[in-house]
């Protein structure tokens, strides 16, 4: 199988790609990720990421679409949590690429990371697959975190302190101070 990976970061891509490749089937990276901000931390994190595929030889297409504006905004009228729609609009645009270049599949890295909404990803993944007509490769990749972040380590790989939003960013500054207060 032909699978358009999703990949938010280098050191979320280093399980996923093993894992797919280990299982047989075959993968391409996708870089879209307008919901990471500021923009330094989305260039650092794409530089990352290219570093690391060049390493591999894998393929990485690039998208350096920075709509801001759009996409506080849609965090911000989210009905459901704000991550729902980071999820929606990658994994929208992964499918559509997907279904566009004649993937088999898609699916994304993000489903590495202990720290993401694992259910939320997959639901709102199988809900675009089955509007856009091609199938989500599910794999619960959480399995391997700890194997990639060891091997980042190693690589001395760029790696993120929060999930790229700029919510989370302010979020980790506050539990900070929070704690440091009591």
């Amino acid at each position: 199988m032909k699978i358009l990976l999703h990949a938010c970061c280098g050191p979320c891509s280093i399980y996923p790609t093993q894992k797919i490749l280990k299982n047989g089937d075959s993968f391409d990276l996708l870089y879209f990720n307008p919901n990471i901000h500021p923009y330094q931390e989305f260039k650092r994190r794409l530089n990352t990421l290219r570093e690391y595929a060049q390493s591999q030889n894998y393929n990485l297409t690039i998208s350096k679409s920075y709509p801001l504006e759009e996409c506080v905004s849609g965090m911000l009228t989210e009905p459901t949590v704000r991550c729902a729609y980071c999820y929606r609009v990658r994994l929208q645009k992964a499918a559509e690429f997907a279904v566009e270049k004649g993937y088999d599949a898609f699916s994304t890295t993000l489903l590495v990371s202990p720290y993401q909404k694992h259910c939320l990803i997959r639901e709102i993944a199988e809900e675009i697959a089955e509007k856009k007509g091609i199938v989500f490769y599910y794999e619960d990749f959480r399995v391997g975190y700890q194997k990639g972040v060891e091997i980042s380590k190693e690589l001395e790989m760029y790696r993120q302190p929060y999930c790229g939003c700029i919510f989370s960013e302010r979020d980790r500054y506050e539990k900070k101070k929070q704690a440091n207060a009591d």
